[in-house]
């Protein structure tokens, strides 16, 4: 029994070892990778809205310049500067001294200019009977009458010198023409003002409603006007514009297109064009910057794909489209205006079409790839397809 249980254990060595043998001289054949994964979303179709996001800048609906309109000495400053004011409010006074002066004199003037006149009234009237009676020449009549005109005329540039004079007097007093913001006052009291010129005070600036003035490019008009032929020649009559600031912020309230330039600017090529926002908080101020939307039109049936899935390169256009089979193919496309993280594809591609939106750099045409649907929030919308 020894025996035979040794022959058996030799066997089985030997043939372990044919085994081993075998197995090193022909290695398995290596298993292929699994085909790249890559993140894929349809081509959907929905009506998309045209905009025109135009950058501008707040200014008052009346910004007012305040300016002394007569000489002297500024007295006092009776606001606070960066405060709101009401029409008729005193904002500064000049001193009176000089021009109450000058209104005395005035006055003197007519007096003495109406005596004048008296006594070539009292001239003529005696003149006059006494010509008949040949008592006196004519020619010292005709004297009496030319001094009458002449102090009669006398009269009246006293009379306006005093109107003048009075006008001038209430000068000294500076109220608000408006109501408004009133900023910060330029001259203090102290400064003399208004020696050959209006001097600059302050400026005064209406705040609701407030105007952002931006600039359209020639293309983008013509691009309204051929589309709607009617608005050339009269103001746009469009409402519910979208106004953006600073902080990305979406401002609540909405604006409407106000005036337009008469003509193109032909160093910018731009028309310029105010938008009317109502402000009755305050919030904006002149000066501030926002991005206006305006809807241009809206494109009926858009295809739709997010724009991570477009690649551009020297001003072409391609996505990778995954066939039914799993296999990638490169095409060129043609693209239009952008909505939001979407982008508008005018030519190249087909409603349920499916795009790679992530993986693309390892991407060849022609490769097998493994699709997992995009996350909903970086896709279109199902809901808004057609």
């Amino acid at each position: 029994m020894a025996l035979e249980a040794r022959k058996t254990m030799l066997l089985t060595a030997a043939a372990a070892a044919a085994a081993m043998g075998i197995a090193c001289s022909e290695p398995p054949a290596p298993v292929a990778p699994p085909p790249p994964e890559v993140y894929v979303a349809p081509v959907v179709q929905k009506d998309v809205p045209e905009y025109l996001d135009l950058v501008g800048q707040t200014q008052g609906f009346q910004d007012v310049e305040v300016r002394a309109r007569v000489e002297g000495y500024i007295e006092t400053v009776n606001f606070r500067e960066g405060s709101f004011v009401r029409r008729g409010d005193l904002l500064y006074t000049i001193d009176r001294k000089p021009l109450e002066a000058s209104l005395a004199a005035a006055k003197a003037d007519v007096a003495e200019a109406r005596a004048r006149l008296e006594k070539a009234n009292n001239d003529v009237n005696r003149y006059t009977p006494l010509v008949a009676r040949k008592a006196v020449s004519q020619q010292e009549l005709d004297n009496a009458l030319a001094a009458r005109d002449a102090a009669r005329s006398q009269v009246d540039a006293a009379t306006a010198n005093v109107d003048k004079s009075t006008l001038d007097l209430g000068y000294t007093r500076i109220t608000s023409p408006i109501d408004g913001l009133i900023g910060t006052t330029v001259l203090k009291a102290g400064n003399f003002v208004g020696r050959g010129e209006a001097t600059l005070l302050t400026t005064i600036s209406q705040m609701n409603p407030i105007i952002l003035r931006v600039a359209v490019t020639e293309a983008d008009y013509l691009r309204v006007i051929k589309r709607n032929p009617d608005a050339a020649g009269r103001e746009p009559q469009q409402d519910n514009i979208e106004l953006t600031l600073a902080d990305g912020q979406a401002y609540p309230e909405k604006g409407k297109i106000g005036p337009v330039e008469r003509a193109v600017d032909a160093s910018t090529g731009t028309l310029g064009m105010q938008v009317i926002y109502p402000n009755p908080q305050n919030v904006l101020r002149p000066g501030q910057y926002g991005r206006a939307r305006i809807l241009v039109d809206t494109r009926a049936g858009a295809l739709l794909v997010p724009q991570r899935a477009v690649q551009e390169l020297q001003n072409l256009y391609s996505v990778a489209v995954v066939g039914g089979d799993g296999k990638v193919e490169f095409r060129n496309v043609k693209v239009g205006p952008r909505l939001d993280t979407l982008w508008v594809i005018t030519d190249g591609l087909k409603p349920g079409e499916q795009v790679v939106a992530e993986g693309l750099q390892s991407l060849t045409n022609g490769a097998t790839v493994r699709t997992k649907p995009m996350p909903a929030s970086d896709a279109v919308p199902a809901s808004e397809a057609h």
